[in-house]
């Protein structure tokens, strides 16, 4: 009979791989994504409202003799002017990972990509940065959003 405990296991000094690692990764590079796709979105309502203040006063930042598909630049810039409201609440939706804000994300990116094409004629090269920054947006929102369970 023994007066002492049953001796100390020893712990192993390989750990099993179980991928645990790889995905808290993944998350963190979807949570970048996503926190990147929301600064945009807000610098785009911010850029948004400034072009559309510009297009309703009829400044001459942009071309005067410009011709539109649809309408004219006043109404473009009252579209985009209700289109910076509408992307800086869902910028704030996307940092606070509220649940399908997301997918209102890629809608109004897609929107406002849209509307940079129809405004096209009065400042192209301007247009058509906003347009890749939208294609970003959406990217990060759809490819990483759900890492981030927004």
């Amino acid at each position: 009979m023994s007066t002492t405990g049953p001796a100390p296991q020893q712990q192993a000094t390989v750990r099993q791989y179980t991928g645990v690692e790889e995905a808290r990764y993944e998350d963190e590079a979807g949570r970048g994504w996503v926190t990147f796709a929301g600064v945009i979105l807000a610098l785009l309502a911010a850029v948004n409202f400034i072009d559309g203040v510009a297009a309703v006063s009829k400044s001459t930042f942009f071309v005067g003799n410009a011709k539109f598909v649809l309408s004219d630049l006043k109404t473009w810039g009252w579209v985009l002017i209700v289109m910076a409201v509408i992307q800086l609440a869902t910028a704030a939706g996307v940092w606070l990972r509220w649940k399908g804000v997301r997918w209102v994300g890629v809608a109004i990116a897609a929107l406002n990509a849209i509307a940079q094409l129809m405004i096209m004629p009065a400042y192209p090269f301007w247009s058509l940065c906003l347009f890749a920054l939208d294609v970003l947006v959406i990217y990060g929102l759809i490819a990483h959003g759900r890492r981030a369970q927004i």
